[in-house]
């Protein structure tokens, strides 16, 4: 039982972090499946997304699904009321710490570690501004 409720916060901890970084992911894709002939346009993809309000969106989408997927996790496990929820407050308090800081780690691993050394190993220009490089 312990396994299916760890599994589930996985899943949320890894969604959150995939929405939250569909700012570069798409561009990533782009150039795998489209070759060289993309990457201008994949770049300018990836700028146009992360450096506008799409990012900070992208960002509440995110934050916005954690804490859905929070709420549905304790509802599922009796906790449905306020009575519920003060009787359980430190389960509540530690299990969202633990899934947001999770979720943030996660994100802050696939986007600028995983995807950045994809995205230049597949010729996107990203190499100049990657963070190892600041």
């Amino acid at each position: 039982m312990e396994e299916v409720e760890t599994r589930s916060l996985y899943s949320l901890v890894g969604l959150s972090a995939l929405t939250a970084s569909m700012c570069c992911l798409p561009s990533v894709i782009w150039v795998l499946f489209a070759g060289s002939s993309a990457i201008v346009a994949a770049d300018s993809l990836s700028n146009n997304l992360y450096y506008s309000w799409v990012r900070f969106a992208l960002y509440g989408v995110s934050g916005l699904m954690v804490t859905v997927g929070l709420i549905v996790y304790f509802r599922n496990r009796g906790i449905c009321s306020i009575e519920d929820a003060k009787k359980n407050s430190t389960k509540i308090v530690n299990v969202s710490l633990a899934v947001f800081t999770a979720s943030i780690i996660v994100y802050l691993i696939w986007n600028f570690i995983i995807l950045e050394i994809v995205g230049i190993a597949v010729g996107l220009p990203w190499e100049d501004s990657a963070f190892w490089n600041n």
